[in-house]
């Protein structure tokens, strides 16, 4: 089945940071980030269900190499890529937007 991937603007300025705290201090390590964080949301869309239900109906994928966690939810042809974090942040920091 092929999923529909929306990111929400919290998830795409949670992006925007890290990619400014990357890039600010290390030069090329933000677009480094984006590239993980694209493979992890290709690895989202091709196979969601192996990523574990982590609060109530949020999925959870790691990213390699950054310490970021990618946190959607799934309707029957949807994922909504609902926050990135790191992996020290606050959990409720995300946990209110599902």
């Amino acid at each position: 089945m092929r999923y529909r991937l929306i990111i929400r603007p919290e998830a795409e300025a949670d992006i925007q940071e890290a990619f400014d705290w990357y890039e600010r201090h290390v030069p090329g390590l933000g677009a480094e980030f984006l590239a993980v964080v694209d493979a992890a949301l290709s690895s989202i869309v091709r196979h969601p269900l192996q990523h574990p239900v982590i609060y109530r109906n949020a999925r959870r994928a790691l990213t390699r190499r950054f310490p970021y966690q990618v946190f959607f939810a799934m309707t029957d042809d949807t994922i909504v890529v609902v926050a990135v974090t790191h992996g020290a942040r606050d959990p409720r920091r995300w946990q209110d937007r599902t």
